[in-house]
């Protein structure tokens, strides 16, 4: 009995014990939603947006150029000597190779400025997340997308977004 006894009482303090430490706060974060709606996010993403269509437009032109410098060319294979022909080939290329490097170096600057302002946006971000932790007791920050379900009292995605939008308004990209 005695033994049935302590048995009892020592699961019933295991019982007591567990539950006491499943008390802590987990909440979710949509990082994606953050930094597109936050007002930095989205005159980042404006900025970048207005940059890739100038220099689409801009490279559209020298396509069309290049276009017509072929059509023109081929037009006149009959006309122009070997030498010529070979020549206007050779100069062509080169314009085309040209165009190609510089439609890769754009789509390069504006990735690598991509990459950057978001680097910049969660600099900015993690200070807010940390405060917000400290100040509300939360034992874990989760990515919305890692998790399948929950209640929505446990999104603190609204709250960052408010917070990032008084401390960082703006995102100055160049």
């Amino acid at each position: 009995m005695k033994y049935l006894v302590k048995l009892f009482v020592v699961t019933f303090f295991l019982i007591v014990s567990t539950s006491a430490f499943a008390e802590q706060k987990i909440v979710v974060l949509d990082m994606k939603y953050v930094l597109n709606k936050s007002k930095a996010g989205k005159g980042g993403q404006e900025f970048l947006e207005k940059k890739f269509k100038d220099n689409a437009k801009k490279l559209s032109g020298m396509k069309k150029a290049l276009k017509k410098e072929e059509t023109d060319l081929l037009k006149k294979k009959t006309i122009l000597s070997k030498e010529e022909y070979s020549k206007g080939t050779d100069t062509l290329r080169k314009k085309v190779i040209e165009y190609q490097a510089e439609n890769r170096s754009s789509l390069d600057d504006l990735a690598k400025q991509r990459a950057e302002a978001r680097n910049v946006m969660i600099s900015k971000i993690e200070p807010i997340i940390d405060s917000y932790i400290n100040e509300n007791n939360i034992s874990l920050v989760l990515y919305k997308k890692n998790v399948i379900g929950g209640s929505k009292e446990n999104d603190i995605t609204d709250i960052i977004v408010e917070q990032l939008n008084k401390e960082f308004p703006t995102l100055n990209l160049k």
